[in-house]
């Protein structure tokens, strides 16, 4: 794989929801424990045909084709949750092999470059053991304690040129005025933590867990620092339905990119699908 460090772009997606009814799932369908097959509805052959879109068509334009690290920022399963009952099933074991399923290939594609961070406890078990678990199966790249599923990624884009903090969790919002307060915080916290200790603050921060995508951004030493929320890949699950802000919105489907040019400057780019607002009757 070469030097990690000297890569220039990073892939980042979050919240398949593997093994959830309104989660990503394979055109094909996905065989059961029990010897049966789950074959997705219409809402996940539509949302399949945008999951390769972005890897077969998107992915290598925004890249030139050059080379990438993948990133997943946790939730890769649904697990057993909140009492709830939209699981394809309720064995993880055939929620695991799911999420193996959608990403295997996509660890091929970036040749084994695939780091991968755990996600919401509810979903990916007590201290994230179902993706820890999962992350090992798929060869994610380890952390200095062995962990193949991390909490956080500390990571470099163009040798040091910049530096990316990533991980699942950031605040919501009920209210769409104040969708960037907790993006935009958190990038000043970090800058002001870094400060206190004289570290190198982040030039990326990256956060996921909202499903919706969003981006904030300031002019830095470095020419330009940003926070950016990654969208997700599931559907509004009766949960959703019952929030603030989430229910009258439509999901959102996508990823993002991080890069460093040749001349070194530092982009984002983003990949975002909405559904149509349901027809009135």
């Amino acid at each position: 794989m070469g030097d990690l460090k000297e890569i220039k772009t990073a892939i980042i997606v979050s919240d398949i929801h593997a093994g959830c009814r309104v989660g990503l799932c394979p055109a094909e369908g996905v065989k059961l424990d029990d010897g049966g097959t789950y074959m997705p509805s219409d809402f996940q052959v539509k949302v399949w045909t945008w999951w390769r879109e972005f890897w077969d068509e998107w992915v290598p334009k925004v890249t030139r084709r050059s080379k990438y690290c993948v990133i997943l920022n946790g939730d890769s399963i649904d697990g057993r949750h909140h009492g709830s009952t939209t699981q394809i099933s309720q064995n993880l074991a055939d929620q695991e092999n799911i999420a193996y399923q959608i990403l295997a290939p996509i660890v091929d594609k970036c040749k084994g470059r695939y780091y991968h961070n755990r996600g919401t406890e509810a979903h990916v078990g007590v201290s994230g053991e179902n993706e820890e678990r999962l992350a090992g199966r798929l060869g994610a790249i380890k952390n200095v304690e062995g962990q193949s599923a991390r909490n956080e990624l500390w990571k470099y884009l163009g040798g040091d040129h910049t530096l990316m903090h990533i991980l699942h969790h950031i605040g919501t919002t009920g209210a769409s005025a104040y969708e960037s307060t907790s993006p935009h915080k958190e990038l000043v916290e970090s800058f002001v933590e870094a400060g206190r200790w004289n570290d190198r603050p982040p030039d990326v921060i990256v956060r996921s867990h909202r499903h919706r995508y969003f981006k904030t951004e300031i002019a830095s030493h470095n020419d330009r620092a940003m926070s950016v929320i990654t969208p997700g890949w599931q559907g509004k699950t009766p949960f959703a339905h019952r929030i603030a802000g989430a229910r009258l919105s439509q999901p959102q489907f996508g990823g993002v990119m991080i890069r460093v040019s040749e001349e070194g400057e530092l982009y984002e780019r983003h990949y975002v699908k909405r559904l149509d607002r349901p027809k009135p009757e």
